[in-house]
């Protein structure tokens, strides 16, 4: 459940041409504009408020160009693909997705594939992939495949229908290869020959080649169902047969009917799909099955090719989710032995990462939370040898020079709500150089060299801001500078910005709990209702030091003091605090909401009878639980998309917290949301899109029934045709003024 946890946070979109040049020192803007208030139309309106915020920015393989995916002025949701020559120092169009744009209606699986991966309402380019040799840029668009030169040419992937998924090309840059029809081709770039399938044609339909199964995208953040071996002999392809996996029939109601769609979709306590491993030649002539074991109901977690080619490694997670084996395969024959084994703390979980990188002397730089927060190891000769350390998390391995030496990553080790970038040298890893300002919150992205960075950061009044900068940190040049001033978007409401505050409270056990809240202008002596949004489940953290989005800042101009706070369960706080929800979802996480929605009843300025909370995705499960738990806490409560009962979610991310409903039923029907309705007494909205394909419908058709049948009053809004994102720049709007509308209608509001 890769649950958005940014909705509060208006679109950011590229809409000017940047300029790369040196800078003053860096602060956050801060000089005085206009007072100009919010409204919800301009926060989801174009150009976005954030202002020019790249996307899928890259390095070409030679450093000369910077390429980035901007949006349009007029159209904050299509991209089209721009590129900096740095030898030249201007910026150009590279492709232009509206004059190669085909209006070809994406197929299911692509559209799907883009729900997995957060970008379903995106338009134009969304991905893109540089050649190996720098003179081209291979560009999806609408499903076709183009290969645009930097001479200005652009040609059509020969052989290409439309609806390829997952195009890629060879690290030498020679071949091709995407999936089309559940199978894997492959063919020359030069168009010499038409792509060709090197997997074969299987009699069942439930048989897929090359692609990542439903829980691999959603679950386990991997797209991917092939790889390339790096001299563009082979590739590792993933088969899968999903014959096992229960059908759901899913409705996508819309407004001018309804479609259903047979899903596959293993729901917790149900058989996964079957998935093996095959090392193939790219020219399809051979096909060799990797050894993954005699248990077959395990996860494929990760693969990667060792940097020469001979050895590949594979992680392989059993079902439990409390072991990882690295697995080292030979290629030719298929051959596996287990390279060494992570193993779960008591009664937590294996989380899996993209924090580690394979060095050319067969080494690893390996992340893992033995010790109880997820720091980086140096894995050689059987041994591993810690290389961070503390009560702290690593975030991200970024690079590694290894003629240097030199690691670099992110990770939260000056402030847990502002992450930093930082440095280590191999051979003395306790002096560690921190490369990014404290006065921002930083991530950032690296070469496989490991010597040049782009670095995205943002503070309390500052947009995303990106820039390059060298392997010490120092910044090269900008990529978008992005203040705050002149024609920016954002520029004619900075005065009116109201400052995030930040702190902590206790939670029940005594453990620290941040939160953050924005207020408006305090009058003496008035009292202000409260706003409070909600997460609570894991992998997620909404309280940041960085930018808090428009959105948050509309809520404030409505009058409302704006408030969150991150309970037990949420990330970057290390194994202890996360287990704490390990089977007991809505317990602690709950407690710690109530803790701080008692904390701001507290204070002078609040009205404790106007105090709300809204949630999305487990944050919308969250609401109904807490207001269930506690009635007359919360004033009101807004649940968007709820998950109500986990027997309806997929096995990968339920049965991690939970385990197996067949073995564990207590654990299910204490973590439901079904079972206590009738104590609800506090008003509720439930929204939901009637679309959705993750957190199904279902779940709100079942406590809508729920609630009826105890003759328990709520309030409805439904979406038809949305799926688990509700977004577009009217469909917002509407969103958001029917809650707003709802917390008036029952006292809690403002009327603005």
């Amino acid at each position: 459940m890769r649950l958005l946890t940014t909705l509060l946070a208006a679109s950011a979109m590229l809409v000017a041409a940047p300029v790369l040049a040196a800078q003053p020192k860096d602060k956050p803007v801060t000089a005085p504009q206009a007072d100009t208030a919010l409204t919800l139309e301009r926060v989801f309106a174009s150009p976005s408020l954030a202002g020019p915020v790249p996307r899928g920015v890259k390095l070409s393989p030679d450093g000369r160009f910077v390429t980035v995916l901007r949006g349009r002025p007029d159209d904050r949701e299509r991209y089209d693909l721009w590129g900096f020559d740095r030898k030249a120092g201007s910026w150009r169009m590279l492709v232009d997705s509206l004059k190669l744009s085909s209006g070809r209606v994406l197929s299911e699986a692509e559209k799907m594939q883009r729900e997995r991966q957060r970008i379903g309402d995106l338009k134009g380019i969304v991905e893109y992939q540089w050649s190996p040799d720098s003179k081209a840029v291979l560009v999806p668009i609408d499903g076709d495949l183009f290969l645009a030169g930097l001479d200005g040419t652009v040609r059509k992937i020969a052989g290409t229908k439309g609806g390829e998924l997952d195009p890629s090309l060879s690290p030498k840059g020679t071949r091709i290869a995407f999936v089309r029809d559940q199978r894997v081709f492959v063919g020359p770039v030069d168009g010499t020959s038409l792509p060709q399938p090197v997997t074969p044609e299987e009699a069942s339909a439930t048989v897929h080649w090359g692609e990542a199964e439903f829980v691999a995208q959603e679950e386990m953040s991997r797209f991917k169902g092939f790889w390339w071996a790096p001299d563009d002999s082979r590739l590792a392809v993933e088969r899968f047969d999903e014959a096992p996996v229960g059908t759901v029939t899913r409705a996508a109601i819309g407004a001018e009917g309804t479609k259903t769609f047979e899903q596959r979709y293993p729901v917790a306590g149900s058989p996964n799909v079957v998935v093996s491993l095959w090392v193939i030649g790219a020219d399809g002539h051979s096909k060799v099955e990797v050894d993954l074991g005699p248990d077959k109901d395990i996860y494929l977690a990760r693969v990667d090719w060792a940097p020469d080619g001979k050895t590949l490694y594979v992680q392989r997670e059993n079902r439990a989710q409390t072991r990882l084996d690295m697995l080292s395969v030979d290629p030719a024959t298929g051959k596996a032995e287990v390279l060494f084994t992570e193993t779960a703390a008591k009664g937590s979980w294996i989380n899996l990462s993209d924090a580690y990188r394979f060095l050319s002397d067969g080494s690893l730089i390996w992340s893992s939370e033995r010790d109880g927060f997820r720091h980086l190891y140096h894995y050689k000769a059987g041994q591993f040898k810690q290389l961070t350390k503390g009560p702290w998390v690593v975030t991200d391995l970024l690079g590694v020079d290894e003629k240097a030496g030199r690691v670099t990553f992110a990770g939260t080790r000056d402030d847990v709500l502002a992450g930093q970038v930082y440095a280590l040298d191999l051979k003395a890893p306790d002096k560690i150089e921190r490369l990014t300002d404290l006065a921002f919150t930083n991530a950032a992205a690296m070469d496989r060299k490991g010597q040049t960075l782009v670095v995205t950061r943002s503070a309390d009044r500052q947009p995303p801001q990106s820039y390059l900068a060298d392997a010490k940190g120092e910044r090269l040049a900008w990529i978008e500078e992005n203040r705050v001033e002149g024609a920016h978007p954002y520029a004619p409401h900075l005065a009116s910005h109201r400052p995030a505050e930040f702190g902590t409270i206790p939670a029940a056990d005594g453990t620290p709990l941040h939160w953050m809240m924005i207020t408006p202008p305090l009058e003496p002596g008035k009292r202000y209702p409260v706003f409070s949004y909600h997460y609570g489940g894991p992998h997620a953290q909404v309280v940041s030091k960085g930018w808090q989005g428009a959105l948050a800042q509309a809520i404030v101009d409505k009058g409302y003091i704006y408030f969150a706070i991150d309970g037990r369960g949420s990330d970057n706080r290390g194994v202890a605090f996360e287990t704490a929800i390990a089977r007991a979802m809505g317990s602690v996480e709950v407690e710690d909401q109530l803790a701080g929605a008692r904390y701001v009843k507290g204070l002078p300025f609040v009205d404790p009878k106007r105090v709300s909370t809204f949630g999305w995705s487990y944050g919308g499960y969250m609401t109904i639980k807490m207001l269930e738990a506690h009635p007359g806490e919360w004033a009101a409560g807004i649940a968007v998309a709820p998950v109500t009962r986990w027997q309806l979610y997929d096995t990968h991310y339920t049965e991690r917290y939970l385990g197996d409903p067949n073995k564990e039923p207590k654990v299910y029907e204490g973590s439901n949301a079904l079972a206590d309705t009738g104590k609800i007494s506090d008003p509720l909205l439930l929204v939901h899109g009637m679309a959705d394909d993750n957190v199904v419908f279902e779940n709100s058709t079942a406590l809508i029934a729920k609630l009826q049948a105890e003759a328990v009053p709520f309030e409805m809004m439904l979406y038809p045709g949305y799926t688990h994102r509700i977004s577009g720049p009217k469909v917002s709007k509407h969103l958001y003024e029917t809650m707003f509308r709802f917390l008036d209608r029952n006292g809690v509001g403002t009327g603005k």
